[in-house]
């Protein structure tokens, strides 16, 4: 109910940026690189931007928004005094984060589908995976509030982990252009399994090894649960 009244303001910040590039990039760049595996750039781009954008506004929530009600607003503790648990809040919280991603990225999507990046009906299997994606960095998030201080300390992870996976995933370009010592680095971080789910999907071209971009986007929605829910109960139950 309360993001509904904010509705404004957290679509202005959650699309411009993205929509931003896709436009920009897409078609300004687009112009001179044509084609990029087989796709047109913007839709190289577009599927790119779908994943990374439901990364960032997962992991906004999970931060900032998170934070706030954890330490600023004190809203957990009044609602352990309920029935309710730290598991169901832990819960509650990524499931709603991940909510707020696939929304994020269903509206990209819809862009996207009329600059004409979509080739394929499959593609609509992106909506429910964006929420998959969204789950799986969720865990991450609130991980980081529950290990904050204060708001400043979110500076890290955005930049030392979340900003190296926008660059370095796949996003803009293909990961397979790196060098191979990096490549291996970045197949171990979810966002470059996520853009190597939605690419395929969205370009009409064949998966390669779905079974294993899903176990891991899983992996990391377990551990993320399972450590966010750890934390979380130290950082109330002290």
């Amino acid at each position: 109910m309360v993001w509904v009244k904010l509705l404004g303001p957290a679509v202005a910040l959650n699309f411009a940026e993205p929509l931003l590039y896709l436009f920009g990039l897409g078609y300004g760049l687009g112009f001179f690189i044509g084609n990029m595996q087989g796709v047109t750039y913007i839709t190289f781009l577009a599927s790119g931007i779908i994943a990374s954008t439901t990364m960032t506004v997962v992991s906004f929530e999970g931060t900032y928004s998170v934070f706030t009600r954890l330490a600023v607003q004190r809203s957990y503790e009044s609602m352990l005094a309920t029935p309710v648990e730290i598991d169901d809040i832990v819960l509650g919280e990524m499931l709603w984060a991940a909510s707020k991603g696939a929304f994020a990225a269903t509206a990209i999507f819809v862009v996207a589908y009329f600059l004409g990046a979509v080739h394929s009906s499959w593609a609509l299997l992106i909506i429910p995976l964006c929420f998959l994606i969204g789950f799986a960095f969720a865990g991450g998030a609130i991980i980081m509030s529950c290990l904050a201080t204060g708001y400043d300390f979110f500076n890290y992870y955005f930049s030392l982990m979340l900003t190296p996976m926008l660059l370095l995933s796949g996003v803009f370009y293909p990961v397979t252009s790196l060098p191979a010592p990096l490549q291996s680095l970045v197949y171990l971080l979810p966002l470059s399994h996520a853009i190597d789910l939605v690419r395929p999907l969205m370009a009409n071209y064949a998966l390669t090894d779905p079974l294993l971009h899903l176990g891991v986007l899983f992996l990391y929605s377990g551990v993320g649960y399972y450590l966010a829910l750890v934390l979380a109960r130290r950082r109330l139950l002290v």
